[in-house]
């Protein structure tokens, strides 16, 4: 069956509700729900039962683009500065040494067991080097997997902040692949320029969006959702334009949103989040039809090869030595090369070489798309497993609270009292955004003469208010005072 413009949204929409739907009960037979997205498409394609003809690798492209701005801004907006603070280091040379060893040594093992060039072969182990955010976050998360000393913050920092090196790593060998007459060293000045520019132009987007959100007056609170995803893909867009990393810009600049106050965050939170899973469902329906099962068939045999060796060898030698110099336990670093899950990324990067035309651009396709299926197969169903073998999951009942859950979930909170605002006080004239309260605090109502005022981020407090504020503790009001009362020596 073609796709045509009469039936697209009637099928689009059946496949959406059918893997919502199949997902929900995925996780009690132990099956990730990517991977049954992936299925379904699958199953809906020309080899499959659907019959759906699907092939064109610019459009699923440009999908999966759109897709993983959405999923690395979800996952940077969820990423707790504090958390992350203590193991930003390990993160960082995880995120670009450990990609870069990974490649390396997965290339130099394809180069040696098939007929690919060395540069054929470093290509194909850029495209598999990173660990994938969107089935790192969405496995994480859908079984609720608390892990001890930072091992949680440290994972998802990787996989939030890699893709970029896997990205450039794959231009710049897809660039030796298409021209063989260039050396090395000439793609090394692409690379600093990428990464610069990506990094300097994300913290200078982040900056420039907090002033937008807080000062634009929308006057309806479901627009600052649709602000936030303009930012967003100028963000991307603009990194892209001046030759920096898009992805490395978008998820920096989600990383600095998501801890500071803004205007309505739960909202936009609360968006981002449902649109990080539709777009990890658009992208895996869509990557599904893309592949011919039929055509995987003949690689099956390598491609099980080469996903067992990145597993068990390519992996953990970028992880050990990546990590070499610092204090960390063993079966940390064990549990951290256990969790390289590759998923859509890599699939999405391995349509670059289709679209550049090179010669083994089907075989690299085919061969990417099973590593990806047997990772999340094999690595994605025993994280849990794996977390208990080696020690470093956390007790249920100490499970702690994370994502954008510490910014929906103010509740409960010990503590209620009313606060009345002095004349002379700091916060008059203010927005509540810009008082910067403790999170421990939560302003739930104010009373103003006989009215009762519902506070959002851009109402402004005046002079006699009266705040009812919910507190953690004595502590928490002591803080609020202190906020409320900085005021007047200012």
């Amino acid at each position: 069956m073609d796709l045509t413009i009469e039936n697209i949204l009637l099928v689009g929409s059946l496949l959406l509700f059918i893997s919502i739907v199949v997902g929900k009960t995925s996780y009690k037979f132990g099956v990730p729900t990517l991977i049954l997205f992936l299925a379904i498409g699958m199953l809906a394609g020309s080899d499959g039962i659907g019959g759906i003809l699907f092939n064109d690798p610019k459009l699923a492209q440009f999908i999966g683009i759109v897709s993983l701005n959405f999923i690395l801004f979800s996952g940077g907006l969820d990423t707790n500065w504090n958390s992350v603070k203590p193991i930003l280091k390990e993160g960082l040379v995880l995120s670009t040494l450990g990609v870069l060893l990974t490649a390396l040594s997965l290339g130099t093992f394809v180069w040696f067991v098939t007929d690919f060039t060395i540069y054929e072969s470093m290509l194909l182990g850029s495209i598999v080097s990173s660990t994938d955010a969107a089935a790192v976050f969405s496995i994480l998360r859908s079984k609720n997997l608390a892990l001890k000393n930072n091992l949680r913050p440290t994972l998802e920092l990787e996989s939030g902040s890699n893709d970029p090196m896997a990205y450039v790593l794959t231009l710049a060998f897809l660039t030796l692949v298409i021209h063989q007459d260039q050396s090395i060293a000439s793609i090394i000045p692409m690379f600093f320029k990428q990464m610069i520019l990506g990094g300097v132009a994300g913290f200078a987007f982040g900056k420039l969006s907090k002033i937008t959100i807080n000062n634009i007056k929308l006057g309806f609170e479901g627009l600052y959702p649709v602000l936030v995803i303009a930012l967003m893909f100028i963000t991307f867009s603009a990194t892209d334009f001046v030759g920096g990393n898009g992805f490395l810009a978008i998820y920096i600049c989600a990383v600095y949103l998501g801890n500071q106050d803004l205007i309505h965050k739960s909202t936009i939170l609360k968006m981002f989040d449902g649109m990080a899973w539709l777009m990890q469902i658009v992208l895996f329906l869509t990557l599904g039809l893309l592949v011919f099962p039929s055509q995987i068939i003949p690689y099956m045999g390598i491609g099980l090869l080469i996903s067992l060796f990145l597993i068990i060898v390519a992996r953990p030698v970028g992880v050990f030595l990546s990590l070499m110099f610092f204090k960390m336990k063993l079966r940390r670093r064990v549990y951290i090369s256990w969790v390289g899950l590759r998923g859509a990324v890599p699939i999405v990067f391995a349509t670059y070489p289709l679209l550049a035309g090179i010669d083994k651009a089907h075989i690299i396709f085919n061969i990417v798309f099973f590593i990806s299926v047997t990772s999340v197969l094999i690595q994605g169903t025993t994280l849990s497993i794996f977390s208990k073998w080696l020690n470093v999951a956390l007790p249920e009942e100490v499970k702690p609270i994370t994502g954008s859950d510490r910014y929906i979930l103010n509740l409960p909170k010990s503590e209620m009292e009313e606060i009345s605002v002095a004349p002379d006080s700091f916060a008059v004239g203010k927005r509540i955004i810009d008082l910067h309260f403790p999170q421990s605090a939560f302003i739930v109502m104010i009373k103003r003469d006989t009215k009762f005022v519902r506070p959002g981020g851009s109402t402004v407090i005046e002079a006699n208010d009266i705040l009812v504020v919910l507190l953690d503790n004595e502590d928490s009001l002591n803080e609020v005072n202190e906020v409320l009362a900085k005021s007047s020596v200012v």
